[in-house]
């Protein structure tokens, strides 16, 4: 059989909340999302008999621990603001929040997903590449990173 390319996507869930600095809208102010993340990578499926994942690209399991591990874990019920802005005080004054992201960039849904793409790519085993990922900040609005939109030249 002729080795193809397939994509593999695991969904993920999480709440955190961020606010946006010197933003002219609502979102100037504290407010939480409980987002959805769609990670996609891309490889070709294993074919070798004496591997336990034969005909897989990637174990879903391995996927879910990856993400989890350097993502999930360290943004659910995070709180996210830029760390140059005055809001780093809100941090700062509250040592008891164990989960608290100074960020170096505006925390807003495009931002964040170009980070979670940094952070996933070199953590992905050599026979896969991220392809993807897919950030619902509602149910009805996303931003998606594609790594065909990030060639370099």
């Amino acid at each position: 059989m002729k080795l193809q390319q397939i994509r593999i996507t695991k969904e993920f869930n999480f709440e955190m909340a961020h606010l946006l600095w010197n933003y002219d809208g609502k979102c100037k102010n504290i407010h939480g999302h409980s987002y959805k993340m769609l990670v996609t990578i891309i490889g070709t499926p294993i074919d070798d008999l004496q591997n336990p994942k034969n005909g897989m690209v990637m174990d879903f399991g391995e996927l879910k621990h990856i993400v989890n591990q350097h993502i999930i874990s360290t943004h659910d019920h995070a709180l996210a603001v830029n760390k140059n802005s005055p809001h780093k005080n809100l941090l700062i004054n509250n040592p008891a929040t164990e989960l608290q992201q100074a960020k170096d960039y505006q925390p807003t849904a495009e931002n964040m997903v170009i980070e979670f793409a940094e952070i996933l790519k070199p953590k992905l085993p050599d026979n896969v590449k991220l392809h993807s990922i897919r950030l619902y900040e509602t149910s009805t609005s996303f931003v998606e990173w594609r790594q065909e939109d990030n060639i370099e030249n």
